[in-house]
């Protein structure tokens, strides 16, 4: 029972994972105008992880020191749930 809930566990971590890729390179794809923002549906895609990974993300930019421009908050999350993943294999095995 226990090695299921650790499985569903993993899963979401790697959901999130992907999520935050995606959010990630929709982003990159704005700001380099490869995609217009007035794209609806790229548009309503990046609002919505926005909304989805901001409140996790405001507190490690609380931690972390200014960088200027890039933000390396999404690749501080990343590497947490890579690690809480790594942990929960451990865990299962």
């Amino acid at each position: 029972m226990t090695n299921a809930f650790l499985e569903i566990f993993l899963m979401v971590i790697n959901t999130a994972n992907m999520l935050l890729i995606i959010w990630f390179i929709i982003g990159l794809l704005f700001a380099f105008n490869v995609v217009s923002p007035s794209n609806q549906f790229a548009y309503a895609v990046h609002d919505a992880l926005s909304r989805l990974f901001e409140p996790v993300l405001r507190p490690i930019r609380k931690v972390m020191p200014d960088t200027g421009a890039i933000d390396f908050s999404p690749m501080v999350f990343l590497m947490l749930l890579n690690a809480m993943g790594y942990v929960l294999q451990g865990a299962m095995a």
